[in-house]
């Protein structure tokens, strides 16, 4: 099963990876303000994993692919690692659509 974790970046805002049952990071989220506004992320990428057409589907210069999740309004969400093809692209999305709904979430930034 997957979970978020929640963790400080260095300029102190907050952000959650989504990990697989495996452990490999799925999902990375933007830098958060406040832990709240976080943890509003994380029920959006919930929510939003569901709906396919909520994933943007890019390619970097390098030619590699990766994801952004949208939220309703547009806005990213979360971004992928970088794949080396379209089809280890479309399995990361697959692993967020099955891990994001029912993932735990395990706050680091709690002592």
């Amino acid at each position: 099963m997957g979970k978020f974790i929640i963790s400080k970046r260095t300029n102190g805002d907050y952000q959650f990876n989504l990990k697989a049952g495996n452990g490999q990071v799925i999902l990375t989220s933007q830098g958060y303000s406040t832990k709240p506004s976080c943890e509003n992320g994380i029920g959006s990428v919930k929510t939003n994993s569901q709906d396919d057409s909520k994933f943007e589907r890019n390619k970097a210069k390098n030619d590699r692919c990766y994801f952004n999740l949208k939220a309703g309004n547009g806005q990213i969400i979360g971004t992928s690692q970088m794949y080396e093809s379209e089809n280890g692209m479309e399995n990361g999305i697959e692993s967020v659509k099955h891990n994001a709904p029912n993932a735990s979430v395990e706050d680091e930034t709690v002592l």
